[in-house]
C-alpha cells in the first residue's frame, strides 16, 4: 500500500520527546521472554510520565508457543497475571487488555483485524492532533500495522515507539520483533508514520541485570517484585556469571526521561529481502537511538518497585 507523504516538518516535530505526560498504548507480546513483564510494570509505575489507557497484547511464535495466535493469547494471560499483583496500578475498566492478531500480515497489503486494532484505531481518532497518543510497541509490529492499513489517517494522531530491529550498522536484522512479521515491519517503515526507534543489537542490548542484583533491588518489593524476581530466576538454568536483556524497558525509558537515550534523526531504512538494512536518504525520517542510559533506567525502576513494594 501506498501511503501518502506527511509534511517533513510535521514529523520532525512529533519526533521530538513529549514535553508532558504521554497517553500510551502499550503493544506487548508479553509471554515470548521477561522482558516484557518489567516493562509493563515500569509504564503502570509511572503516571508522572505516562498514562497508560489500554494493553494490547501480540502475537509471537518461538518455544514458548505453538504459533501466533497461541503466543498472543498466552500474553494476554500474562498481562492479567501481572494485574492481579499491581492491584492499585492501572485501569480495570473493560477493555483496558485487548486481544490482539491470531496470525501474521500475510502481505503488505491486507490488515489482520482484532479487538486490538479496532481499539487502537478508536483511540488514536479520538486524539487531536495536539495531543497524540504514544503507540508503544515492544512485540512483533503485527496489531499496529494492520491499523495503520485499516485507517492510514492515524499516522497524523498517533506517535509509534517499536523496539524493532538490529542497529544501523549490524550486519542483519533478524531481531526477533521485526523478522517474525516481515510484512507488518515494512508496513511502519514504509508509511511515514513518526516513528521512534529502538534497535535491540548495538542499541538496547546493553540494557543488562543480574540474579544478584534482582535479588537485592527486585525480590521482596511486593507480590509484583517476587513475581518478576520468580521469572528472572527461573528463565535460564545457569546464573554462574550470567546476565539478561531486559530490552523491553527502553522506549519507556525514553518516555520518563529523554535523557537516558542518545537519539539522533536519520532516514527510514529499507528492509531488503534479506532481512538486512539498506538506506536511502532520500526516505522520510524517523528517530532512532544509539545508545541507552542502562543506569538510569534500572535506577528508576528499582527505586518505583520500592515504593510499591512500601505500598503494599
Amino acid at each position: 500500500m501506498r501511503f501518502p507523504p506527511l509534511d517533513p516538518q510535521f514529523v520532525l516535530d512529533r519526533l521530538a520527546p513529549p514535553d508532558r505526560p504521554a497517553r500510551i498504548v502499550l503493544d506487548t507480546d508479553t509471554y515470548n521472554e521477561i522482558d516484557d513483564q518489567f516493562a509493563v510494570v515500569y509504564a503502570l509505575l509511572s503516571p508522572e510520565r505516562m498514562t497508560v489507557e489500554a494493553l494490547h497484547a501480540a502475537p509471537f511464535h518461538n518455544s514458548r508457543s505453538s504459533g501466533p495466535g497461541d503466543g498472543m493469547e498466552k500474553s494476554f494471560e500474562e498481562i492479567e497475571r501481572l494485574l492481579v499483583r499491581l492491584p492499585e496500578v492501572g485501569s480495570r475498566e473493560a477493555g483496558f487488555v485487548m486481544r490482539g492478531s491470531t496470525t501474521w500480515l500475510p502481505d503488505g497489503e491486507t490488515p489482520v483485524e482484532s479487538e486490538a486494532t479496532s481499539d487502537l484505531i478508536e483511540r488514536a481518532m479520538a486524539s487531536g492532533e495536539d495531543d497524540p497518543l504514544y503507540v508503544v510497541a515492544i512485540g512483533a509490529i503485527t496489531n499496529v500495522a494492520s491499523a495503520l492499513l485499516l485507517q492510514p489517517e492515524i499516522r497524523r494522531r498517533i506517535v509509534l515507539l517499536w523496539l524493532g530491529g538490529h542497529g544501523r550498522h549490524w550486519p542483519d536484522t533478524r531481531e526477533f520483533n521485526l523478522r517474525q512479521d516481515i510484512a507488518a515491519s515494512r508496513v511502519v517503515l514504509d508509511c511515514g508514520v513518526p516513528l521512534v526507534r529502538f534497535p535491540c543489537m548495538g542499541v538496547v542490548s546493553h540494557l543488562h541485570t543480574t540474579l544478584p542484583e534482582m535479588a537485592e533491588h527486585v525480590r521482596g518489593q511486593g507480590e509484583i517484585g517476587d513475581y518478576l524476581f520468580q521469572i528472572y530466576r527461573e528463565y535460564h538454568e545457569d546464573q554462574f556469571a550470567y546476565s539478561k536483556q531486559i530490552w523491553d524497558l527502553a522506549p519507556l525509558g525514553w518516555l520518563v526521561d529523554p535523557g537516558w537515550a542518545q537519539m539522533e534523526v536519520v532516514s527510514s531504512p529499507l528492509l531488503t529481502d534479506s532481512v538486512t538494512w539498506a538506506f536511502d536518504e532520500d526516505r522520510h525520517v524517523i528517530s532512532c537511538a544509539r545508545h541507552i542510559d542502562r543506569d538510569g533506567i534500572f535506577r528508576d525502576l528499582f527505586r518505583k518497585l520500592g515504593q510499591a513494594g512500601a505500598g503494599d
